[in-house]
């Protein structure tokens, strides 16, 4: 990369991060920080969510579905169970989001089954998202490696660094406008190398449908009605992805508190509704990339022998012009950016409101809000130390899986587990906390089985949740059956 590539990287992080500042002014307490004041308007929410789950995953990680050989946009088709998934949210889900003042999703399960329940919850998210952002931060690191030639710690502690200063200063008011920011800046750079890539297949678009057309990469649709196949098919897209869409969507941390922070119930749907389609858009331009960098690689070996995370990235070092080398690198920070700025924040809310409110509410407002900021920034460091680790695991394991793969896998794992309890809470309304303590074990013994099974893992959100709502059901009939307590009310 040249001085003229390196200034545009530098503009971008220095820029973001005293936004994230200036932003963090006027805050003075934690309603403020986490919540910005229900002051948010719908559009910067809408952008938010996208960005949010647009990771570096999506960057590097999707376009190398369609690269590698035998890839195609079968992995487009878990956008449409994300569209229905989103929708099952707004109907079930978020009514009960705007009944009283919230600060995180959890508080709805003490409401519903109590304390211990709302805590249990926490941990899940607290483990689970720290530990799929800290991946996503390691893909960035590879990024940075491929373009800077830097060596990995340093690449991880830079993007770390970075995204911990704007994240603590500014607090989600800081996360949702960079956002936008970050938005545009990584859907620029996606058309950008789209359209380069284009240009630079010797015969332009019509070698590149005619590639397409003869690899099979055009491919949409499979039906394959089989549990255990890899890969994506029509009914994993749609009925795995819906429910890994409704539990992702509606009860996990990360993206419940942009909800949280929007003015009404209805500009939270609103948001949330068309996040969805945006989404489908996103994953089709990534996979088109994917098919043009093999076009591109089959016509010219430009690409040469690398990992499929490796693919685009390679492009763009090799391949794209000073200026276009730094936007790039930019549009890669600032989707990994936007997505652990969030987690960071997110995760400390959750901290603060399940598990240490009653010392919070002893404190002044002003201490109360150092003590979030400095536990954003202990987030940040247990993400990178995730992101060191995995660095030694893919350093050794050659045929380690795509890191989109492994996020979806730990995703589908516990938010299953979560979105098992809002539903047992919605359809068997008089079941109670031991119940549901009972039913989560049993959910967690059975998710934790299926991983040494071949079933595909977009499946596992609705083996987790189902298990949790049927021993449930089978516990609280057992229960009143035999005259014992079991209380609750509906969410």
């Amino acid at each position: 990369m040249g001085w003229l590539d390196a200034l545009v990287v530098l503009v971008y992080l220095v820029g973001t991060t005293a936004l994230g500042v200036v932003l963090g002014r006027g805050q003075t307490s934690n309603r403020d920080y986490f919540l910005g004041g229900h002051r948010l308007p719908t559009w910067a929410l809408l952008v938010s969510i996208v960005a949010t789950e647009t990771s570096t995953v999506t960057f590097l990680s999707v376009p190398g579905k369609s690269f590698v050989a035998g890839g195609n946009f079968t992995f487009l088709q878990i956008a449409i169970g994300y569209i229905v998934g989103r929708f099952g949210v707004i109907l079930f889900l978020l009514p009960g989001y705007f009944r009283g003042e919230t600060l995180t999703a959890y508080h709805v399960l003490e409401q519903r089954f109590g304390r211990t329940t709302r805590r249990l919850a926490s941990l899940v998210f607290l483990l689970t998202r720290n530990l799929a952002d800290g991946l996503r931060l390691f893909l960035t690191a590879i990024a940075l490696n491929i373009a800077l030639g830097l060596p990995m710690v340093p690449c991880i502690v830079i993007t770390t660094v970075a995204t911990a200063i704007y994240s603590c200063a500014g607090g989600v008011r800081s996360v949702v406008w960079n956002d936008c920011i970050q938005f545009a800046v990584y859907m620029l750079g996606a058309i950008v190398a789209a359209g380069l890539l284009l240009s630079l297949i010797p015969g332009g678009w019509h070698e590149l449908s005619t590639f397409g057309t003869a690899t099979r990469r055009w491919q949409f649709f499979d039906f394959n009605p089989s549990l255990t196949t890899p890969g994506m098919t029509f009914w994993v897209g749609l009925i795995g992805g819906g429910f890994l869409s409704l539990a992702s969507h509606g009860v996990d941390q990360l993206v419940v508190q942009r909800y949280l922070c929007a003015r009404s119930r209805a500009a939270a749907g609103w948001a949330l509704g068309l996040s969805g389609f945006i989404v489908f858009a996103q994953f089709a331009l990534f996979l088109f990339i994917g098919v043009a960098l093999a076009c591109f690689d089959a016509a010219t070996g430009g690409i040469g022998a690398v990992k499929h995370d490796q693919a685009f990235m390679t492009f763009v070092v090799g391949h794209m012009g000073t200026g276009l080398k730094g936007l790039i690198l930019a549009a890669v920070l600032s989707a990994a950016m936007s997505t652990v700025a969030s987690s960071l924040n997110s995760s400390a809310s959750s901290l603060v409101s399940d598990w240490i409110a009653p010392y919070v509410a002893t404190l002044e407002e002003r201490k109360a809000l150092r003590l979030s900021r400095w536990l954003t920034l202990g987030f940040a460091t247990v993400q990178g130390c995730v992101a060191l680790g995995a660095f030694e695991w893919w350093r050794r394991d050659t045929q380690a899986l795509a890191i989109v793969d492994l996020v979806l896998i730990i995703a589908g794992f516990a938010i299953g587990l979560l979105l098992g309890l809002y539903a047992l809470g919605l359809l068997i309304p008089r079941a109670g906390e031991r119940v549901a303590l009972l039913a989560f074990g049993v959910g967690v013994a059975v998710a934790t089985s299926m991983l040494w099974t071949p079933l595909n893992p977009f499946w596992y959100t609705l083996v987790g949740s189902c298990t949790i709502v049927i021993v449930g059901a089978v516990l609280d009939a057992m229960h009143r059956k035999m005259k014992l307590p079991s209380s609750g009310d509906s969410i």
